[in-house]
């Protein structure tokens, strides 16, 4: 695809390295010629300086060629406009807009292509927020995925010794835990050298205490699905946020009706304005998250989960490690730069988690071919979990009415589940954890776990239906 982005910060990057690596034609707009040139340097892409609104800047970036824009600019109103141009002037097709303002997000008219003609929205600051409530709900979990308008969930977490499944091998599994179907697509183990290698998952792998684990199952047995790789952890009820901008400001809301809530902000003018966007006795407290006096002034070992989630990576890592230290049960760190989160993910800070890849699946869905309609970036970006819906017939697909075990997936890939409607007219659903001999049917929902992005098209080829197929 012929794809433009439009700014080159975080996201914008992010953004670019992951669609760049998949063979698109792109080019990036940004007023900051070294910017580019640093981008030149790194990725196979090209760079135009320049106003991304205006049309000129644009035609030089072959927008009249194009397939996509992506406006993920600093501001709203660069990325409102930018959208528009495009569709009056250019008729790019898909037009992809990110929006920080929850106003405008939610006024869907002035959305529509007879106003600024956005097609989807990207928020990475609601991307974050869900996914971080999503770990309250499951605190044991590194990872918490729903596919299928949430029939079926993907859970990463890190095995311990004490859970029931630990130090079996996965034929071992409905002897061990019956009556509760789940399919492990993934196991990556350290290695001596401090390295994560993937393990194939087959009957004769054993799960061994610190492997970080994939399993697909029913969302209504994810909490069982924990409870066999670790202890319960006991809920969160108390929560330390270090940073009140957008992404803190928004979790807050999010969660404070039910949590104990405390919020640490340098910027006085800041902390003022929080406490009047809060409605709870949420405490809101002006100084610096590193202060090892104030974590403990304000019992830090009495922490469930410290989220750090200022605009500093050094900042956040740090504060993380010191309250880890001083007693806080689990961590979580915001963390911009890929090399820092692949450096601390797993050590003492628990969950490094990644503002720009929470909203690369949403985007990828958007590139992708054949009939993908989710798709989640895995262990920041070097693997995929996607959900295609399986079109045509035997003669026009290569999936339907096949076994799995006929299927040509790529070595390593696997479908890990399937949601099948039982009831056309009442819309019921029904989760298949499916075996070598289960038969695809048309329109089942496949969920599937792609261990490198260089298998990626080759699994989209598969739900691509032609006029005429030969298998």
């Amino acid at each position: 695809m012929n794809i433009i982005i439009l700014g080159a910060g975080r996201v914008g990057e992010s953004v670019a390295e992951s669609l760049a690596s998949e063979k698109n034609d792109i080019t990036v707009i940004d007023t900051d010629p070294q910017r580019l040139r640093d981008l030149q340097d790194r990725l196979d892409l090209r760079g135009v300086p320049g106003n991304g609104i205006q049309p000129s800047v644009l035609a030089s970036a072959g927008a009249r060629d194009a397939d996509m824009l992506i406006a993920c600019a600093p501001q709203d109103e660069t990325n409102l406009v930018a959208c528009k141009v495009a569709q009056r002037i250019f008729g790019i097709p898909m037009r992809i807009a990110r929006l920080r303002s929850q106003e405008f997000i939610d006024a869907a008219d002035l959305l529509g292509d007879d106003n600024f003609a956005v097609d989807e929205v990207i928020c990475p600051e609601a991307s974050v927020t869900n996914t971080i409530r999503k770990l309250i709900d499951y605190p044991e979990a590194l990872q918490v995925l729903e596919f299928a308008d949430g029939a079926v969930s993907l859970i990463a977490v890190r095995a311990v010794t004490g859970g029931p499944l630990v130090r079996h091998v996965i034929s071992e599994l409905p002897q061990l835990v019956p009556d509760l179907e789940m399919r492990f697509v993934a196991i990556y183990r350290r290695t001596e050298q401090g390295q994560d290698r993937r393990v194939i998952c087959d009957g004769g792998t054993r799960i061994e205490p610190g492997d970080e684990v994939f399993v697909l199952a029913a969302t209504a047995n994810i909490r069982r699905v924990l409870d066999a790789l670790r202890q319960r952890d006991r809920p969160v009820k108390r929560v330390f946020i270090a940073g009140g901008g957008r992404i803190g400001l928004r979790l807050a809301r999010a969660i404070e009706a039910e949590i104990r809530l405390k919020i640490i902000e340098p910027n006085l003018q800041r902390c003022e304005y929080l406490t009047t966007q809060l409605e709870s006795d949420a405490l809101v407290l002006n100084g610096d998250s590193t202060d090892e006096e104030l974590l403990e002034r304000e019992n830090i070992d009495e922490c469930d989960l410290f989220i750090a989630v200022t605009s500093d990576d050094e900042d956040n890592i740090m504060s993380c490690l010191l309250a880890k230290r001083m007693g806080a049960r689990r961590v979580l760190a915001l963390i911009n730069r890929r090399a820092y989160a692949d450096l601390v993910q797993g050590t003492q800070i628990d969950i490094a988690l990644s503002p720009a890849q929470t909203v690369i699946g949403e985007l990828l869905a958007h590139v992708r071919r054949g009939d993908v309609e989710a798709v989640y970036s895995l262990r920041r970006g070097a693997a995929e979990a996607l959900q295609a819906v399986a079109r045509g017939d035997r003669k026009t697909s290569r999936v339907v009415g096949r076994r799995i075990e006929e299927i040509p997936l790529p070595k390593g890939a696997e479908i890990g589940a399937i949601v099948r409607k039982v009831s056309e007219r009442e819309g019921e659903r029904r989760v298949i954890i499916p075996h070598h001999d289960t038969l695809i049917e048309r329109d089942d929902q496949i969920i599937a776990f792609v261990p490198s992005k260089r298998m990626v098209r080759e699994v989209e080829k598969l739900f691509q239906v032609s006029a005429t197929f030969l298998f």
